[in-house]
């Protein structure tokens, strides 16, 4: 299998603890829930990070997981490559010009695999429709313990709608104070439409003054004091 190196930053006590309760609810959401579609509403609202972080947080727990970078119209997975980018992508392969071999790619992070977007094919919504996505996603299913999809946002393009369909459930990503409550609402009702349900939705770029004093200062000096036991 061929092989890539990815850059993740390291992540503060507070961020890793929320993708891990995003993991647990998940696992928690079912047995049947392998295959998960990540959406926004616009581009910019932290997707793709979110799809990162959630797929290495759940190969931390030995799970083998693969990744699928389905925004064919604006990719930034990408941009988490480091050094020799993939030849290959999914755009490749939905185009018939590669088979699932040559797309698929190993990580320097156990249990991980990828696969990347490739090219900005000129009819993204048709290619995502054929058919071979789908068949992709079922020969691989049997593979994988979670596979996680990457999609465009669905308040701008059809494209995630279309692969809800194939997916036992979603997580919804919204920006904090910049997304209309009634945008999001019409966001989900499409991904309802779909019979995908929707298992959970992700809040980014919070103000940390807007998360409560009493939770900053209770949880700060416990966990502070915790470490400092520790070390006696």
């Amino acid at each position: 299998m061929n092989r890539i190196n990815l850059v993740m930053e390291e992540y503060s006590y507070a961020m890793n603890e929320e993708i891990n309760t995003l993991r647990t609810n998940i696992q928690f959401s079912g047995s049947d829930k392998h295959v998960i579609l990540v959406t926004s509403c616009v581009q910019g609202e932290g997707k793709s990070g979110v799809s990162m972080k959630l797929a290495r947080s759940l190969a931390e727990l030995k799970k083998k997981v693969l990744l699928i970078d389905a925004d064919l119209r604006k990719s930034v997975v990408i941009e988490k490559i480091e050094g020799e980018k993939p030849e290959k992508g999914l755009s490749h392969l939905l185009s018939g010009q590669a088979g699932l071999a040559d797309i698929l790619y190993a990580t320097n992070i156990r249990g991980f695999h990828m696969i990347v977007a490739g090219p900005t094919p000129p009819n993204p919504t048709e290619l995502l429709s054929e058919g071979t996505f789908d068949k992709m996603l079922d020969a691989l299913r049997n593979v994988y313990d979670y596979i996680i999809i990457d999609s465009a946002p669905l308040g701008l393009v059809v494209d995630a709608a279309i692969l809800a369909k194939k997916c036992d459930g979603a997580v919804m990503v919204l920006e904090s104070e910049s997304i209309k409550y009634r945008f999001a609402q019409d966001v989900k009702r499409r991904l309802d439409a779909t019979g995908c349900p929707v298992i959970g939705a992700v809040l980014t770029k919070v103000k940390r003054a807007s998360r409560g004093r009493y939770y900053g200062k209770y949880y700060g000096k416990y966990y502070g004091q915790y470490e400092k036991e520790k070390k006696q």
